[in-house]
């Protein structure tokens, strides 16, 4: 491991400082739970020059302003997120996404600021041994002609074909969440949808945040419609999503009225199905109507040689999702 500095930050306005001070800034991390960039340090893969400790900063609680939106500071667990009595009463979704992701001991470390941070990657980006446009640019992509069975089918380029890992991302950003951001300029707002980027020909920035950029928080408006979190993976714990689906639905009358929808596992951010949701509202609340909106979204699937499967596996589980909050949503009528 390369040798790096290390400040613990008390503010935020210190911790801006010190990154700001690192001997090369686009080579400072901030540094939360450190249970991705910390595993990715020892692989070789990040070399920061300073670690900036911002987990004492005062983002670790959990509060309603008074319309009712929900602030979850940068520094709140994974494990306390999933845990709050709010959040399970009022965005059951977002705790089943949590509950979802890494192992209990992980959970307990991990932040929220963090979890929305952690590398865009697959199996190659965290093998330094192997090219990786992520790490190295110009020097090619293995994965496409190599294994990328479970990387992306949307968005993708030539340049990248990794998925972003986060559950709780994926529903966030059905939730119309945004983040709150620490910069040069002063505190702003980001709408979650767009924190993050595709890989196109640069594929080493994650999100559009400028260098020194610190998340303090995210704000979760009242969802008042039914909304599911679905996971398919390979085995029953502490992997990756192949698939899944984060989805809310109000269904009045037999006709959809409002729809949420974002998937997981299929490209290298989050991905809002906003075409999906355009060809829902106002529909028929049947499953033919949920399949032709799940072929919407999914008609700008390119597979690569191994996983067209995500496609079909996809569309299922919209689908599926989507029958099973709108018989919700007419029983709660």
């Amino acid at each position: 491991m390369r040798p790096f500095a290390y400040a613990r930050a008390a503010t935020a306005e210190d911790a801006m400082a010190e990154h700001a001070a690192a001997r090369d800034g686009d080579d400072a991390r901030y540094l939360g739970g450190g249970t991705n960039l910390v595993d990715l340090m020892r692989l070789g893969v990040e070399q920061p020059s300073k670690l900036v400790d911002v987990t004492r900063l005062p983002y670790d609680r959990i509060e309603r302003d008074p319309d009712g939106t929900l602030i979850v500071g940068a520094a709140v667990t994974n494990s306390a997120l999933a845990a709050d009595r709010t959040v399970r009463a009022e965005f059951p979704m977002l705790a089943r996404a949590v509950l979802s992701g890494a192992s209990g001991q992980l959970r307990n470390l991990a932040t929220v600021g963090g979890n929305l941070l952690q590398r865009t990657r697959c199996p190659y980006f965290q093998d330094a041994s192997k090219p990786c446009n992520k790490r190295d640019p110009g020097s090619g992509c293995p994965a496409r002609d190599g294994e990328h069975r479970n990387l992306a089918i949307l968005g993708h380029s030539s340049a990248c074909v990794a998925t972003h890992p986060s559950d709780m991302a994926v529903a966030l950003a059905a939730l119309d969440a945004s983040v709150r951001v620490r910069g040069r300029g002063g505190e702003r707002t980001i709408m979650l949808d767009d924190l993050y980027r595709l890989p196109g020909g640069d594929p080493r920035r994650d999100t559009t945040l400028d260098r020194g950029d610190l998340i303090i928080g995210v704000a979760v408006p009242p969802l008042r419609m039914p909304a599911a979190y679905r996971k398919v993976r390979e085995r029953a714990s502490f992997a990756f999503a192949l698939v899944s689906v984060a989805a809310a639905l109000d269904v009045r009358g037999g006709v959809v009225q409002d729809a949420r929808l974002a998937l997981g596992g299929v490209a290298h951010r989050p991905w809002r199905a906003r075409a999906a949701e355009d060809a829902l509202r106002g529909a028929a609340a049947t499953g033919e109507a949920f399949a032709r909106a799940a072929d919407a979204e999914l008609a700008a699937a390119e597979p690569l040689r191994d996983n067209g499967y995500k496609v079909p596996l996809a569309r299922n589980l919209v689908v599926r999702t989507l029958t099973e909050l709108a018989a919700e949503a007419e029983e709660g009528a």
